[in-house]
């Protein structure tokens, strides 16, 4: 059974940092590409940031520069470092892992299988 677990969420002010973490368990982590969402209440789910099994990553615009994703194979673990912290950025964050088949829209929702709970992150001004 394929479980996904985030972490790391909180409250910052502005211009703040969080480091988000992503569990996984009961798959084979090495051969999924994974990613990273966000939705702010009322709004879509949308891609933050994706990596592949070749440790390629992908960003969505708004958060190049600010965001790094990164995932530690022998862990089973992903992360999402989260720097100069915007209000805008608040939002539930989920870790999604793909399906093991090639991924061709790495931000995109309907490329991933899996899904964690998500962890939440507030961003005061």
């Amino acid at each position: 059974q394929v479980q996904l677990v985030e972490s790391g969420g909180g409250s910052v002010q502005a211009g703040g940092s969080l480091r988000l973490s992503c569990a996984a368990s009961g798959y084979t982590y090495n051969n999924y590409d994974m990613g990273w969402f966000s939705q702010a209440p009322g709004k879509e789910r949308e891609g933050v940031a994706a990596i592949d099994t070749y440790l390629i990553t992908t960003y969505a615009d708004s958060v190049k520069g600010r965001f790094s994703i990164s995932r530690d194979n022998a862990k089973n673990t992903l992360y999402l470092q989260m720097n100069s912290l915007k209000p805008e950025d608040t939002a539930m964050y989920y870790c999604a892992a793909a399906s093991g088949g090639r991924v061709w829209r790495p931000l995109q929702r309907y490329e991933y299988l899996y899904w964690g709970q998500g962890t939440q992150v507030t961003v005061s001004s």
